[in-house]
């Protein structure tokens, strides 16, 4: 049998017991090396072995039960899909989804994992599989050819039963079925399985039969030319992932989903699992959030509350409200459990970094949604954190079991009386320190008394991050400018009572959007010239100094003129 990179079969690479929980081991096959690692859901991950940034062996990195984190950079991957879910270089950023490693097929079957070089055959166990309660042996590794060390485990057989030769490097010799592990053309593994638990002295037969089967073999292998190698082909891994590449999630792509489960999460808040109709979904960063497409044809946003790696299904919290437009309304009052939705790929405007000394986490009612899931991922990794939730009533108290499981400080603050949410909020703050960052998310005034009350404690607007979940305030739209867009070679003139995204589409351009309220920062443009009347409560203070940047669903012009770079 020749070997090939490109073999479709099938092939034990490791043993179930070669996988604790937050351990990384190194699997090898055809010439690869693999990254193989056991999540704390049980998911079994087969990986190309080396960090995109610098090629670093993953095998050495750190389980941290849903992401696999690289020893080098700190570059972590997560669990199903391996996208890379943080760079450290740059911490305030969410990397692009489509970052991912190589992924290879994995089963994991009999005590053993197994894994191909493609996904072009699907696993099938070898024949008889099903008569036993298999126990594996002990990997024999082997330095000699693979097909070798084939034919001599045939010499095993007893005479009057002739070894079965099955499919890929396997046979049957007696009761016992080998399996020959391809590492190189002149390395490779036996694993073996009984069909029934044996005993010690039964264990250590095998063992010194093996040994010495090894060693008979690794005594010919030296008298003979060594074969060469075998050498896979690896992607060169770009120099631009040592910056922050511009991958852009393609607008207008959905994803089909089926409302696995719909519950009461608390007083008011209505939960939903999403889940994938085959495989996984695509990779996600705490703080992202989703476009659901409902019924009605409305879009609306909702915020991911999983923890690191769980890509079966994304669970949102929906707040009902009396006064909703028809979109919370339709979810929660039509949609039922089995329905199929369409979903956006996850998008993150509001990324956690995790090279603080102190996190602290801000939530008012449904506001949680999006910090739950940076707790999660916080939690997992052991960094240090604190959770402060603020609801009017206990019974408000969305995910309360989720928040139960986590580990670090978290804090429900119930019906406080106004002036003191105040002075909680200063209290959980405390004066700023470098390496220090909050994140806040709720009610408008909420998140208004929080920068107020950072800002004067010294807090800087760098330290500060916040998502709104909608722009409250009364957008003036009394003013009357020209916007030239340099890239366009186009000069529009922007009437009141329309924003320059209308003008813009009225004109014929594609221009992205999405809460189309200054909220989101999906319709964020460069400002080459004029000054800026914000009126958005995506861009914090400092943002807004600058003028180098404005929300065309929104924002408008104080100058005659702006120049922005579409």
């Amino acid at each position: 049998m020749t070997l090939s990179l490109s073999d479709p079969t099938w092939y034990p690479i490791a043993s179930s017991e070669d996988l604790p929980f937050r351990h990384v081991y190194q699997g090898q096959l055809l010439g690869r090396e693999l990254a193989v690692w056991r999540a704390d859901d049980g998911n079994v991950n087969v990986w190309e072995n080396r960090c995109l940034h610098r090629g670093v062996r993953l095998s050495i990195g750190v389980n941290e039960g849903g992401e696999l984190k690289c020893q080098y950079h700190g570059w972590r991957y997560a669990n199903r899909s391996a996208g890379c879910t943080y760079i450290p270089a740059h911490p305030a950023d969410a990397p692009a989804r489509r970052i991912e490693n190589r992924t290879y097929p994995v089963q994991e079957a009999f005590g053993l994992v197994w894994s191909a070089a493609n996904d072009d055959l699907p696993f099938a166990p070898f024949p008889g599989a099903e008569a036993g309660d298999w126990f594996p042996l002990r990997p024999m590794p082997v330095n000699a050819a693979p097909e070798d060390v084939r034919a001599a485990l045939a010499g095993l057989a007893p005479d009057d039963q002739p070894a079965d030769l099955l499919p890929g490097l396997a046979i049957r010799a007696g009761s016992t079925i080998y399996f020959v592990q391809p590492v190189d053309a002149g390395r490779a593994v036996i694993r073996g399985l009984l069909p029934a638990q044996p005993d010690t002295t039964t264990l250590r037969q095998y063992n010194e039969t093996l040994t010495k089967l090894r060693d008979r073999l690794e005594r010919a292998a030296a008298r003979k030319p060594a074969p060469e190698p075998l050498q896979p082909a690896f992607d060169k891994v770009s120099a631009d992932l040592a910056t922050m590449p511009d991958i852009p999630i393609p607008r207008g792509n959905t994803l089909p989903v089926v409302v696995r489960r719909k519950w009461t999460s608390a007083d008011g808040v209505i939960g939903f699992e999403l889940a994938a109709r085959e495989g996984h979904l695509p990779t996600f960063q705490p703080g992202a959030h989703i476009d659901v497409h409902l019924p009605n044809g409305l879009i609306r946003q909702y915020s991911i509350t999983n923890g690191p790696g769980e890509l079966m299904s994304y669970i949102i919290g929906v707040k009902q409200e009396s006064a909703s437009k028809g979109g919370s309304k339709v979810l929660v009052e039509t949609v039922r459990e089995g329905d199929v939705l369409a979903i956006s790929e996850p998008r993150n405007n509001f990324p956690l970094r995790r090279d603080a000394t102190r996190t602290v986490l801000i939530a008012g009612g449904i506001g949680i949604t999006p910090l739950l899931s940076m707790a999660r991922f916080l939690d997992k990794s052991n960094l240090p954190y604190e959770l402060h939730y603020f609801t009017r009533a206990g019974e408000q108290v969305a995910f309360r079991g989720d928040l139960e499981a986590l580990h670090g400080k978290v804090m429900l603050h119930t019906g406080l009386p106004r002036a003191e949410i105040g002075t909680t909020i200063a209290t959980a703050l405390g004066q700023w320190s470098r390496a220090q960052h909050v994140y806040v998310c709720g009610p408008g005034a909420m998140l208004e008394t929080v920068r107020a009350t950072a800002a004067a404690q010294g807090w800087p607007d760098e330290a500060i991050h916040f998502e709104y979940f909608k722009n409250d305030k009364v957008i003036d739209d009394s003013s009357a400018f020209d916007v030239e867009l340099a890239r366009s070679a186009m000069t529009l003139h922007i009437p009141s009572g329309k924003t320059i995204m209308e003008v813009m589409r009225e004109a014929g351009l594609t221009v992205p959007s999405s809460c189309e309220q200054g909220a989101c920062g999906t319709c964020l443009t460069t400002v080459m010239e004029g000054e800026v009347d914000h009126q958005d409560v995506y861009l914090n203070d400092s943002e807004k100094r600058s003028n180098t940047c404005m929300m065309t669903c929104v924002s408008r012009a104080k100058s005659a003129r702006l120049v922005l770079d579409i």
